[in-house]
């Protein structure tokens, strides 16, 4: 089974999530917790990465970056290998500390504020202290914009304050934050509103449109590794891409698509090798074909699997065959 893709490009921002082998506890010493901001401090600065939250819990950690160059897997995979072998030599031990790949999700404008909130949040969740004393928690970035004196160069915990109402990075901006994040550990509607419950669920956060902007650059067979199930208007790209193909193919053009009349042969061909070869649902054919209800789609197409072959269903499968 291929692996799941991951979306790199530059400027992508990024809530990267992993859990120690079997859920153990990897993050539990000091020593541990040390290490492995050690070989975060290195790959953010080697790889150019913005920092603008994270967060060790005893058995996993949650990052938020961007990635100024696309990036991702490469500073990834350095940041972890070189942390599990620093942790086995220091537990003089060997094997797997994470469970698998780490999660990577993209993210949006709109959805960065929210995660970097959901990540300082963390250990409020948990249970191991109050919001309202989140500066002694000293795991998380939180600890760093309450101290900006602790800040490295590639760490940006204020966009967190920015992106709660246009807080200043001043005292009363960061004592403003902290009350807001108090308020929101305390409110489940804002909560709910702000997607917490599946903050490392799916493969984007934000709008369908960036998600379909996002998709629209990938291949197929990357779009179907990436999404995994996601809403079907997710797969638009893919089906917007496959009817322009065989709009190529038939030689025809957008335009005969809205001029011809809706049961139009050719039509039905195209609506044919779309549902079967994609799956596209009858709805999206119906209205990106200009073919009526889905129902009658529907019929029509069961009609045609049944008559008789045509001249530009042909050409749709030679060119399905060299595809």
């Amino acid at each position: 089974m291929a692996r799941k893709s991951r979306i790199e490009y530059a400027g992508a921002r990024y809530h990267v999530i992993n859990r120690g082998n079997y859920r153990s506890w990897i993050f539990e010493s000091e020593g541990a917790r040390k290490s492995f901001l050690t070989c975060l401090d290195g790959a953010c600065s080697a790889m150019g990465w913005r920092l603008y939250a994270w967060c060790l819990m005893g058995n996993h950690y949650h990052l938020c970056f961007e990635t100024p160059e696309p990036n991702l897997v490469e500073g990834m995979r350095w940041l972890q290998s070189t942390f599990a072998n620093r942790f086995n030599r220091l537990r003089k031990s060997n094997g797997h500390v994470f469970q698998g790949r780490y999660k990577a999700i993209l993210l949006d404008g709109d959805a960065l504020g929210a995660v970097c909130h959901y990540i300082n949040l963390n250990p409020v969740r948990a249970g191991l202290l109050d919001a309202r004393e989140l500066e002694k928690f000293e795991a998380s970035s939180f600890v760093r914009l309450w101290y900006p004196r602790r800040r490295r160069s590639y760490e940006f915990p204020e966009v967190a304050m920015e992106l709660a109402g246009g807080l200043a990075d001043t005292s009363y901006g960061r004592r403003k934050y902290r009350d807001y994040l108090t308020w929101l550990s305390e409110t489940d509607t804002e909560k709910q509103r702000l997607g917490f419950e599946k903050m490392t669920r799916g493969w984007a956060k934000g709008t369908a449109e960036f998600k379909k902007s996002v998709l629209k650059e990938l291949d197929d067979d990357q779009i179907e590794r990436v999404v995994e199930g996601e809403a079907s208007e997710m797969r638009e790209p893919r089906w917007e891409r496959a009817l322009s193909d065989a709009l190529t193919c038939l030689g025809r053009s957008e335009f005969e698509l809205s001029a011809c009349r809706k049961g139009e042969g050719w039509k039905v061909d195209v609506a044919r090798h779309l549902r079967e070869k994609y799956l596209s649902p009858y709805r999206w054919i119906a209205e990106n074909l200009h073919m009526g209800v889905p129902s009658y789609v529907q019929s029509l197409v069961s009609r045609r699997r049944y008559g008789s072959v045509s001249e530009e269903w042909m050409k749709l499968k030679k060119h399905e065959k060299l595809d």
